[in-house]
């Protein structure tokens, strides 16, 4: 098992876009005993689908790789990739892959739903969010709409951390983090919205009963997993709220993720009602809220653009006016669902190099709009910018990052944030302690410093001005 442990161990799980990551943590420590990972695989259709059996399989195999460690958990909970449609049937199966959070086909849907609902302002205010192409209600209006059989198959609808939980306790339980990012569930009511469901066609009685914080889903009732049976399982929630747990976050403290997606949030004891759609006005796990805005096209797209030029992920070189706004999978921030990626300014002596550097500014340019949205703007401008997910731990991002901001940087020691705040709210709930107090004792956002240096407001004008005159051209 590695380290000895000074307290009861916890589990906690990431299920993400691409993969299931678990950790066996001591809870009263947070050392890691014991770690797993299982790849998941994304349809290449026209959407982005993935089948919620393989989801189950990968946890299996996880946890399996973390060995003796996990049998001997007091206490599990998962965190779940946001948005996703798992359509059900009366047996709990599959009645089809589930949508995911980064397919945009629900686009028009997205935009009737918001017309009919009173236009983006009174979705703010009613429900937290202006309910864009990612959310669970537009995927349903789609599912209806364009595969009516299996909508009328459906019996039950989770999240993807919903669905795992279910398979754990038999039980249907979610939490307000993850139904915060429905479309259904009222932030100005705490409790799902009747006249949306309504208007949807999903009774209520198919959606999962909405745990309070700090409150159970149940106890592991399978024996197809390596856990022990009876185990506390807790209500789980949304990988962004797991991070914000994991993290230990105060209010205001801004954190941009650097993953699949990109993301900039921060808690907030204000509800946030953002008329203009760009932050999410999302419940956290605790209590509080989380404003939050998503960006597609992060680490994948500047990957991709680097692929393309033949280059590693690194080799990026300074200087030139090109500017890439890399829009490969259409926009969330700004919505731009159909997007295309744009290119300007090139020129006969810019390089290779030059050309993946702005790719990488185009990215986080849009994370730091982004950022300028959030409620108090996330602190003051001197005050650091906590970076995390893989892209936190490359140079390139780091220094476009400090570049285009001008603020200082901290990267957390500690990593799969999301898996680590599922293990602090395991802890919480098997100590009785809040999660993120369990987090802030374990000192999981300590980290390298980066200090601040000259901010490149060249480079952010010339962004800002293709961003401007090109929007015809994005979506055309």
């Amino acid at each position: 098992m590695g380290a000895q442990s000074a307290g009861p161990l916890v589990v906690g799980v990431d299920s993400s876009t691409q993969s299931t990551k678990t950790l066996v943590v001591d809870a009263a420590t947070g050392t890691v005993l014991a770690r797993g990972q299982a790849p998941h695989t994304v349809s290449e259709g026209p959407g982005k689908e993935s089948d919620p059996e393989q989801w189950w399989r990968a946890l299996g195999e996880a946890l399996a790789q973390c060995g003796p460690a996990a049998r001997q958990a007091s206490a599990v909970s998962v965190a779940g990739q946001q948005h996703g449609l798992v359509a059900l049937d009366a047996a709990g199966r599959p009645v089809r892959p589930a949508l995911l959070w980064n397919d945009v086909r629900p686009a028009r849907e997205s935009e009737r739903l918001i017309a009919e609902g009173g236009g983006p302002a009174a979705w703010a205010e009613r429900i937290g969010s202006v309910p864009g192409p990612a959310f669970t209600v537009a995927k349903w209006a789609w599912l209806r709409a364009h595969e009516p059989a299996a909508a009328a198959a459906t019996a039950a609808v989770r999240l993807p951390h919903d669905y795992l939980v279910q398979r754990l306790t038999g039980q249907a339980v979610t939490d307000r983090g993850d139904a915060s990012g429905t479309g259904w569930w009222s932030a100005s009511t705490g409790a799902y919205d009747t006249e949306v469901l309504e208007r949807v066609g999903l009774p209520p009685e198919k959606l999962p009963r909405v745990a309070l914080p700090g409150e159970a889903a149940g106890t592991v009732r399978t024996d197809e997993l390596p856990l022990p049976h009876g185990a506390l399982v807790a209500a789980g929630t949304g990988d962004n709220m797991a991070a914000a747990l994991g993290l230990g976050l105060r209010p205001e403290q801004p954190v941009l993720s650097l993953g699949t997606s990109g993301t900039v949030y921060a808690v907030s004891t204000r509800r946030p009602a953002d008329p203009t759609g760009i932050v999410a006005g999302f419940a956290d796990a605790r209590g509080d809220w989380l404003p939050l805005a998503c960006t597609l096209n992060c680490t994948l797209a500047v990957d991709r653009v680097a692929a393309l030029l033949g280059r590693d992920r690194e080799a990026v070189e300074p200087g030139g006016d090109a500017v890439l706004l890399p829009f490969l999978d259409g926009e969330r921030t700004p919505n731009l669902p159909h997007a295309t990626g744009l290119l300007h300014g090139l020129r006969h002596d810019t390089t290779a190099g030059q050309l993946l550097q702005a790719a990488y500014d185009g990215a986080v340019f849009t994370l730091l709009r982004a950022l300028e949205h959030l409620p108090g703007a996330a602190g003051t401008s001197e005050a650091p910018l906590l970076l995390i997910g893989g892209g936190a731990q490359g140079r390139a991002w780091r220094e476009t990052v400090r570049r285009l901001s001008g603020r200082p940087v901290v990267v957390p020691q500690a990593d799969e944030l999301a898996a680590l705040g599922a293990a602090a709210q395991a802890a919480g709930l098997l100590l009785g302690e809040d999660p993120a107090a369990v987090a802030r004792r374990w000192g999981t956002a300590r980290g390298t410093e980066y200090p601040s240096r000259e901010r490149d407001f060249a480079a952010w004008e010339r962004l800002t001005t293709t961003l401007a005159n090109g929007a015809a051209l994005l979506e055309s």
